[in-house]
């Protein structure tokens, strides 16, 4: 379509997809039948999944349609040459013929297609996917389409499937676990200023050269002023044997063999001479668990408020853990126990969620658009098959147990949560509710807050 054949209020989408109801691109029309056999877009549906519906509406209905559409065109169209409603008939169907054929396919399809599913029995999952249709005025519309749906299936005895649920208490030795690593985050290095010798435990501040044995011409290792625990379990022994013993102004030699699995690539399995200076001595300054200690590490007013707040996080840290591990593990031993066909086109969008998922976590971490295109993203979704079918079989399991179990969402529990998301994204709640709303997405929020409180109810009833 040119610039100037335009419609006022009438935009011709371009069409990408061939669900019913849209037409196929890519494919001139000048007003003449057109069949379409076989054309298959994206993914290879599942056939245990799949059903087939085939209409055939009546040629005067066909040709109705197409006078209504054709006349809303001639109505706004706007071509040079001709003044606005005065457009012939026959320049409007040749120039609009895509436009016109689309909007007739639209206005006679979707609501036949859903009253034959109906008829079917069963929900489609997915958009339909046209594999015949032969249109034109004054003849026949045939169509046949196919779409995937979930089957059914019985999850008769799903209350008897249980997992060890483990307990969420904090023990002790968790809890002074992560007292220590508090108090070794806030630790402190300092010189040490009498005049002694480098003992276990101690922190030497060493400047370094070391030559690869039998490879002259590599780069030598090298570092200054570089700390180093003596007896440390980063330490290479050949270091601490060496240091132990030694003060400052010191130098010494070590020799360092390093095991053929070491981390650094360039060292494992080589021989490295040292020639190393002493700097200095340090000692590493673990702070005293104390009012002071808690009340410089923020709102705390003392040890004992500290403690009492650590504790709060922690029990409701593993509470989140324990429950989240606790859950997969009966989502798996549910669809371990109930084998049911799962419909590509789920398949297929859970993958992408997951996608979505892991390429946000990339850009979160700095990656740069172009090197994201250059990802392998047919092997990507290789990769995520299994988990996003596990996804899949678990949602339509939760799914069938809240209907049997009737667990519904509340329009007060909703409005809860799009709250917490309107602040969250300092986005006012009726702007939210409406872009919610518009996009689909309030539906999928409810069904995401239905299967999470199916969930939970699972959970709660597994014997402690």
């Amino acid at each position: 379509m040119s610039p100037t054949d335009t419609l006022e209020n009438n935009p011709q989408p371009e069409v990408t997809e061939t669900p019913v109801g849209h037409d196929h691109e890519g494919h001139d029309h000048e007003g003449h039948d057109h069949t379409h056999e076989g054309h298959e877009h994206g993914p290879v549906l599942n056939p245990d999944c799949t059903r087939e519906v085939v209409l055939d509406i009546p040629a005067e209905e066909v040709s109705k349609a197409y006078r209504t559409v054709t006349g809303n065109y001639r109505k706004y169209a706007k071509i040079p040459g001709f003044r606005a409603g005065k457009v012939p008939e026959t320049v409007i169907k040749r120039r609009f013929a895509d436009g016109i054929r689309k909007e007739v396919v639209d206005s006679l399809l979707p609501e036949r297609f859903n009253k034959a599913v109906l008829e079917l029995g069963v929900k489609p999952v997915g958009e339909p996917r046209v594999t015949e249709l032969t249109i034109d005025d004054g003849q026949p519309l045939h169509v046949k389409a196919v779409f995937e749906f979930i089957p059914e299936f019985s999850i008769e005895g799903y209350k008897t499937v249980t997992v060890e649920k483990t307990s969420v208490e904090v023990t002790e030795e968790e809890y002074q676990h992560e007292l220590e690593q508090l108090r070794e985050s806030r630790a402190v290095i300092e010189p040490v200023e009498e005049d002694r010798a480098l003992k276990a435990g101690d922190w030497a501040q060493i400047t370094y050269k070391g030559l690869i044995d039998g490879e002259p011409e590599a780069a030598p290792v090298a570092g200054e002023d570089t700390l180093v625990e003596i007896g440390g379990k980063d330490t290479v022994a050949a270091f601490t044997e060496a240091l132990r013993g030694a003060k400052p102004g010191q130098e010494l030699k070590a020799e360092v063999i390093y095991p053929a699995d070491y981390a650094e690539p360039k060292l494992a399995g080589k021989t490295v001479s040292y020639s190393v200076e002493v700097k200095a001595i340090k000692k590493r300054i673990v702070p005293e668990l104390t009012d002071e200690f808690a009340k410089e590490l923020g709102q705390y007013e003392s040890l004992a408020d500290l403690e009492s707040r650590i504790r709060e996080h922690m029990a409701s840290r593993k509470r989140r853990s324990v429950e989240g591990e606790t859950k997969d593990h009966l989502f798996a031993a549910l669809t371990e126990r109930y084998a049911f066909a799962v419909p590509e086109s789920l398949v297929q969008a859970q993958i992408d969620t997951r996608l979505e998922r892991g390429l946000r976590a990339l850009a979160a971490q700095g990656m740069q658009t172009e090197q994201m295109r250059k990802l392998d993203f047919g092997r990507l979704r290789a990769a995520q098959r299994d988990g996003a079918v596990a996804e899949v079989k678990t949602n339509i399991l939760l799914d069938r147990i809240a209907a049997e179990e009737e667990i519904h969402i509340s329009d007060e529990e909703l409005d809860s949560e799009l709250q917490l998301a309107a602040l969250q994204s300092r986005e006012p709640l009726d702007t939210l509710r409406t872009r919610l709303t518009a996009d689909g997405e309030l539906a999928k929020i409810r069904e995401q807050m239905r299967r999470e409180k199916t969930a939970s109810l699972l959970y709660e009833r597994l014997p402690a």
